[in-house]
């Protein structure tokens, strides 16, 4: 996702006594699933990649120490809690923050603790008060956004610290083309939002739902279209053509800067 910039759990093995035989189990079978801790309508939708998931709790989180692997395990698959059924605006990124601290679950949000605030989410609460004159947040955490169906997704939902884009091409990308596909096949309303190039691939995806696009809000992009761009309202004029209410884009205010 932005490119601002787990538990472990032990390789266990099961020891069958009754019949003198020892059968090595994969070590998700001693954990609870990532997808046990989404929204029940969520865990339905991704059903079908279950398998993947799975194995990437294996390959990626299983081995790794506390903090080596982005975001924390229980916040891995913190985009689905919220219902499928309530998602009106899916926001993608790329994949979580790789600075230690940062990555919360939630494509371009932080940790509420988190100062200065990585610089494509500073770009974001700039456009945000241009484009609304919304005063400048307390934090950088986007939650409110995503407790009103604002579905803040990254690509890739792990990293490794210290090193962005580590994880791509892994298979994170078959589960959230996946979710893509359920919040497609549930129809509207829906409103894409797609920031950079990487991002704008998703689009003969989406079919039909109505997308603002523009460039990412990096540094290195966000002058050359990102900034004047006004994605909020824009959102919000496509939802309430489909019938739907408006976000509340407002972020609790802080009278110090972030950024």
């Amino acid at each position: 996702m932005a490119h601002d910039p787990h538990d472990g759990a032990h390789h266990d093995t099961d020891h069958d006594t009754h019949h003198g035989e020892t059968a090595a189990l994969s070590p998700s079978a001693h954990r609870r699933s990532l997808l046990d801790d989404v929204a029940p309508d969520w865990a339905l939708a991704l059903r079908p990649v279950a398998e993947v998931v799975d194995r990437l709790d294996d390959e990626l989180l299983a081995s790794a120490a506390p903090g080596d692997v982005l975001p924390a395990r229980e916040d891995v698959m913190r985009a689905f809690r919220e219902p499928l059924a309530d998602v009106k605006v899916l926001v993608v990124g790329q994949d979580p923050y790789p600075t230690p601290g940062h990555a919360m679950g939630l494509s371009f949000s932080v940790q509420p603790h988190v100062r200065p605030l990585p610089r494509s989410l500073a770009n974001i609460v700039t456009e945000l008060h241009d484009d609304l004159g919304l005063p400048a947040p307390a934090t950088g955490d986007l939650s409110p956004w995503s407790r009103q169906g604002v579905m803040l997704c990254n690509r890739v939902l792990t990293v490794a610290a210290g090193d962005a884009g580590s994880h791509r091409r892994r298979g994170w990308e078959q589960v959230t083309d996946r979710a893509i596909q359920a919040l497609v096949e549930r129809g509207g309303p829906l409103v894409a939002v797609l920031w950079g190039r990487d991002a704008a691939t998703l689009r003969p995806a989406l079919g039909d739902v109505p997308v603002v696009e523009s460039a990412h809000p990096s540094p290195l992009s966000a002058r050359r279209g990102f900034f004047g761009s006004h994605p909020f309202s824009a959102v919000n004029d496509l939802l309430v053509a489909q019938g739907a209410s408006p976000v509340d884009w407002s972020l609790p205010a802080s009278d110090d800067a972030l950024f």
